[in-house]
């Protein structure tokens, strides 16, 4: 334990050392802890302090969120601004404007919604297992309709509407009948 005599013997204010003190027993108290506490969300949130909160976790990241379908993304899935300039090689960054409706608060970040989520992912052609999923699971929780699906995916062009075409499709096949 360093004492006040020893911070003045280097050259150290006494009030400096003490505040030097502080910060060690501080340091040593987080030792104590195998792991800081967190909810599993802390990445997300170091990318919307990195963006300046312009990033919004997006496609089959949002998917995993949600707790919607299989997708199981490697890298973060980031939607940002069209004139956003920060890159890393870390995530994957995908340029467009999110309306406030596309786009859900969090602990610390913005994600977007289960609709917006499903239906970027049909239009990045992301794998149709994938979707089919979500779709289905979104559905049966309730968490959308057909026409949302249909509506959201026109809005991103000819491959989102195909992708969930598919999924509607096949959920329309899963269901008891």
């Amino acid at each position: 334990m360093t004492t006040a005599l020893d911070v003045a013997d280097h050259g150290f204010g006494v009030a400096l050392g003490l505040e030097q003190s502080r910060d060690q027993v501080r340091l040593d108290r987080f030792r104590e802890f195998d792991a800081l506490p967190g909810d599993g969300d802390d990445d997300f949130v170091r990318w919307a302090l990195w963006s300046k909160d312009r990033a919004i976790v997006s496609h089959a990241t949002a998917l995993s969120i949600h707790d919607l379908g299989t997708a199981n993304p490697s890298k973060i899935h980031l939607t940002v601004p069209p004139g956003f300039r920060q890159n890393d090689s870390s995530v994957i960054f995908h340029k467009a404007e999110l309306t406030e409706d596309e786009v859900e608060e969090r602990g610390g970040f913005r994600v977007t919604t289960p609709v917006r989520a499903i239906v970027e992912c049909a239009a990045a052609h992301i794998h149709q297992d994938a979707i089919d999923s979500a779709v289905f699971e979104a559905l049966e929780q309730g968490m959308t309709t057909r026409r949302l699906l249909l509506h959201a995916a026109q809005r991103l062009g000819a491959r989102a509407e195909l992708g969930i075409e598919r999924a509607l499709r096949e959920s329309l096949g899963a269901e008891p009948g």
